[in-house]
């Protein structure tokens, strides 16, 4: 099974930006789609971005328009923008291999440690 390693986190002040890479120890095509996901202290994970195979990007309206997904094929790396950041992106991100069933994208791979995201006020 192809395994994705999340790294790229770290302190940022607001405002700022970081950029997170998410490296799959094979094809990431393997999966219909790569999704970025975040959990923050005391909630839920929350879906924050997606790229799917045929290069469709999707991001969450909490981040749209300051979050961007995009891959290296080459590479078989998938990076996840984030700019303008706000305290309240604060949190540990994660990447996952997705597969489509029943019109919706659902994770299939197995959840890695992450990488930490920490926005200063």
């Amino acid at each position: 099974q192809v395994q994705l390693v999340e790294s790229g986190g770290g302190l940022v002040q607001a405002g700022g930006s970081l950029t997170l890479s998410c490296v799959a120890s094979g094809s990431i095509f393997s999966f219909n789609a790569i999704q970025w996901y975040r959990r923050a202290p005391g909630k839920q994970r929350e879906l924050v971005g997606m790229i799917t195979n045929s290069g469709t990007t999707t991001s969450a309206d909490s981040v749209k328009g300051r979050f961007a997904v995009s891959r290296d094929n080459a590479k078989n790396t998938v990076y996840l923008q984030m700019s303008s950041l706000k305290p309240g992106d604060t949190a540990v991100y994660y990447c996952n291999g997705a597969t489509f069933r029943g019109g919706t994208y659902y994770a299939a791979g197995s959840w890695g440690q992450g990488t930490q995201v920490t926005v200063s006020s």
